[in-house]
């Protein structure tokens, strides 16, 4: 009977250095990453990281930088989609940079573009909704189609001319 509650023991602490250790290694990538920063809505936290100079940049001199900041366009407006979108890209983010498997350029991935979209015609509604589909293909226009230097300049990021077809009447 004493010798099971000795093992018990050692998977305890076995069990709690383990958790200690992640939590430690978490909180110093944390705070070695800046990652305080990226709670905020400072389009300087975006360009912490090597490759997103570029795009920094290219939006500082942008049309759209006296009106809109790098959460405005990339993540939902909603208070849960905005904080599932910031750790969900978070974690990627830190993964693929942490194993250096990302495409350089750096592109931006499907459910960012189709929230990118609905950013863009929610803040220009008055003057895309009579245009928001393709008469001849059904398909939803990309507003990069015609407005591919906005925001970040030339098409660096691999955005396609059309997105497929946007379910209406939900936020993404």
């Amino acid at each position: 009977m004493r010798r099971r509650a000795n093992s018990d023991n050692l998977w305890t602490v076995i069990f709690a250095a383990l958790v200690g250790l992640l939590l430690g290694v978490g909180v110093f990538t944390f705070g070695y990453g800046k990652g305080h920063s990226y709670l905020s809505n400072d389009p300087r936290a975006c360009s912490q990281c090597h490759i997103m100079q570029d795009q920094y940049d290219s939006w500082l001199k942008s049309s759209h930088h006296v009106h809109a900041t790098c959460n405005d366009c990339h993540l939902p407006h909603h208070f849960a989609g905005k904080w599932f979108a910031k750790a969900d890209n978070g974690f990627f983010h830190s993964w693929a940079f942490t194993f250096q498997d990302f495409h350089e350029p750096i592109q931006i991935k499907q459910r960012n573009l189709a929230i990118l979209q609905h950013n863009c015609v929610s803040c220009h509604e008055t003057l895309v909704a009579h245009m928001a589909h393709d008469a001849a293909t059904g398909e939803a226009l990309s507003c990069f189609q015609c407005h591919h230097s906005v925001g970040h300049g030339a098409r660096a990021a691999g955005m396609p001319r059309r997105f497929p077809l946007i379910e209406t009447g939900g936020t993404p």
